[in-house]
C-alpha cells in the first residue's frame, strides 16, 4: 500500500471524517454498529483524519457527533422492507429526502433530524452514508444473530470502500489486534 497521503483529494475539502457505530450491545443485532467499530479498529490503521467511535444508543444527542466533520459513515440497523441481514446504502439526499418520521423510541437516533438541524447551522457533513442492515431480532440478548453476522464482511467493505474513495484508504494492520467485543466475550457483563 502506497503513503497515507495517497489518493487525498478525490473528494475536495474533505478533512474531518468519521466512522459512527450505533446500537445497544444488549439488544442482540444492534449490537451491529459496536461490533463493526470493534473489528474495523482490530483489523486496520486509519489516517489521523479519521476517527471510529462507537457512540452506543446516543438517543437525542447524534448531532454533536457530526458537527464540525466534512463526512460522516454510519452504521446501524435499519427498519426496512426486506429480508433480516440485508444490508443497504444510503447517501446524504436519501436519508434528507423525505419528511423525518416519528421516534419510536429514545433509542432511535434521529439521523435525519440530526443532519437537518446542522445543515440549517451549515456545521454539518457534506458527505453522508448510512450502512445498514435489516436485523433478525433485536431483543435483550447477546449476540448477533447469524445472518446480521453474515453481513459483517459486506458492511466492513462498504465502510472501507467509502473511505477510499473520500481519499482516506485504510491499510492493514500488521499484525491483526484482537477485537475488543467484551460483550460476546461475557454476554453478562453487558448487563451488570
Amino acid at each position: 500500500m502506497g503513503s497515507v497521503d495517497e489518493g487525498r483529494g478525490a473528494v475536495p475539502g474533505i478533512g474531518r471524517v468519521a466512522v459512527l457505530g450505533l446500537g445497544n450491545v444488549l439488544m442482540r443485532d444492534d449490537a451491529l454498529g459496536p461490533h463493526v467499530i470493534g473489528l474495523l479498529e482490530s483489523r486496520y490503521d486509519f489516517p489521523g483524519e479519521v476517527s471510529l467511535i462507537d457512540l452506543g444508543t446516543p438517543g437525542f444527542d447524534l448531532h454533536p457527533h457530526l458537527e464540525g466533520l466534512d463526512a460522516a459513515i454510519i452504521v446501524d440497523t435499519i427498519r426496512a422492507t426486506g429480508s433480516a441481514g440485508e444490508t443497504r446504502l444510503y447517501r446524504r439526499d436519501e436519508i434528507l429526502r423525505h419528511v423525518p418520521g416519528q421516534r419510536l423510541s429514545p433509542h432511535d437516533p434521529g439521523l435525519k433530524e440530526a443532519l437537518l438541524a446542522l445543515a440549517f447551522a451549515e456545521r454539518g457533513p457534506r458527505e453522508v452514508l448510512l450502512v445498514g442492515v435489516i436485523p433478525e431480532e433485536t431483543g435483550y440478548e447477546g449476540g448477533l444473530s447469524p445472518v446480521v453476522r453474515a453481513a459483517l464482511p459486506a458492511v466492513q467493505t462498504a465502510v472501507l470502500e467509502e473511505l477510499r474513495r473520500l481519499g482516506f484508504p485504510a491499510s492493514e494492520a500488521d499484525p491483526p489486534r484482537e477485537p475488543n467485543l467484551w460483550w460476546e466475550r461475557d454476554p453478562g457483563a453487558a448487563r451488570r
